[in-house]
């Protein structure tokens, strides 16, 4: 077994501290039923990719502006 040592009181501030502080704001029994996988998740941590920022979100309107260029209508929109 390594050195490393498991950061309990990290996990628990994680899944019991209020949402307003980070945490998930989970009660004790909540917490305590939740597995591995489904606190990973809740935390953010998933193997998906991360959630769509405000910035990134700016970051693609100003790459792809909405623009009504003949040719451009949507499908039931006059041209």
């Amino acid at each position: 077994m390594s050195g490393a040592r498991f950061d309990w009181a990290g996990l628990l501030r994680a899944g019991l501290a209020p949402l307003a502080q980070g945490g998930a704001g989970l009660r004790p029994e909540e917490f305590w039923r939740l597995t591995p996988l489904e606190l990973r998740l809740m935390l953010g941590r998933g193997a998906g990719p991360s959630a769509l920022t405000r910035a990134g979100l700016a970051a693609l309107m100003a790459d792809y502006p909405d623009t009504k260029e003949r040719g451009d209508a949507g499908p039931g929109e006059p041209e």
